[in-house]
Order: structure tokens, then C-alpha cells, then sequence
């Protein structure tokens, strides 16, 4: 419905279910829009979000409580995986579903 507010906004389950490597040069020490100090530098070409990796893994840039209220603290900035991940799309529903939340219907919003 479109008086109800967009569900990423709440959700926040991809940012706490999936690794998220991107390229280097989406670091703002390289020239792109990713802030330095919340991803760490794998190799000469690689990068991952922090605490994607951890067990459980949880994005260091999402704030909130996931399903209630989380968000992006960097979302005009994220990397390129990121940017390309589609809400209602199956890794949504997997993430959704992991966190025990209610599956997207009817998107998009």
C-alpha cells in the first residue's frame, strides 16, 4: 500500500544474513562513495562491509532493530552489492524468513 511506509525501511534483514565484498575502489580512499571505516580492505582488489562476516553477521552501517525500525546509516554511500540487492526478490525473502519476519506481498511498494 502506498501509505504504508517502503518495508526496507523497517526490515533490515539482508544487512544482518549476507557477506557483502565489493570492489576497492568503491572505498572513499580510492574514490568511491564507501566510507573507509566501515569496510575493511581483503586484498589489492576486495573489500567487505564489516561484520558481514561475523557469526551472525550484521552490516556495522545498519542502525535499529531489525523488523521494527532499522536502516542504512550510510544507504546514499553503500557499495555496489548493496545498491543492486531487489526488495521482494528471493535473497529478500530468505534474509526476511531467517529473521523470522512475514514474507513481502504485492511489492513493489
Amino acid at each position: 500500500m502506498k501509505d504504508e511506509p517502503h518495508p526496507c525501511l523497517r526490515c533490515g534483514a539482508c544487512c544482518a544474513s549476507f557477506r557483502v565484498d565489493f570492489s576497492v575502489e568503491e572505498l572513499n580512499q580510492h574514490g568511491g562513495p564507501v566510507p573507509d571505516g566501515v569496510a575493511v580492505e581483503l586484498t589489492g582488489t576486495l573489500s567487505r562491509m564489516r561484520g558481514t562476516d561475523h557469526q551472525p553477521p550484521r552490516c556495522a552501517a545498519l542502525t535499529g532493530t531489525l523488523g521494527q525500525a532499522a536502516r542504512c546509516g550510510i544507504y546514499e554511500w553503500r557499495p555496489s552489492p548493496c545498491r543492486e540487492f531487489e526488495a521482494g526478490s528471493d535473497a529478500c525473502q530468505r534474509a526476511r524468513h531467517r529473521h523470522g519476519l512475514a514474507p513481502l506481498a504485492d511489492f513493489p511498494w
